[in-house]
């Protein structure tokens, strides 16, 4: 029984985590297209604000993956809930990132 809950909770950090350095990855994508052509300094600006965000997510997500690499249960539970807000964060900060380009405020 331990050995399932030791690999569900790292699947779900591994997948938490892929969704952080996704929104920090589009993060830099943006910053870099941005400072490439003219007026893109508005959305450079943005994009680096964001950062923050992005990189309290990588760093729980991190954080829970390195906790999931324990022997015990209850530290695999604790890895799961942990991975599971820091994913469903980044997921959110991502949306809400890539909405604010779609609507054309930049």
């Amino acid at each position: 029984m331990g050995m399932v809950i030791g690999l569900v909770a790292l699947l779900v950090t591994l997948a938490a985590v892929i969704a952080a350095a996704g929104h920090a990855g589009y993060l830099a994508m943006l910053t870099s297209a941005a400072k490439k052509r003219p007026g893109g300094q508005p959305a450079a600006d943005f994009a680096k604000k964001r950062y923050p965000i992005a990189g309290v997510g990588l760093g729980v997500t991190l954080l829970a993956l390195l906790i999931s690499n324990g022997d015990s249960a209850g530290a695999d539970v604790f890895a799961t809930l942990l991975g599971l807000g820091g994913g469903v964060g980044s997921l959110k900060a991502l949306q809400s990132t890539q909405s604010r380009f779609r609507e054309g405020d930049f």
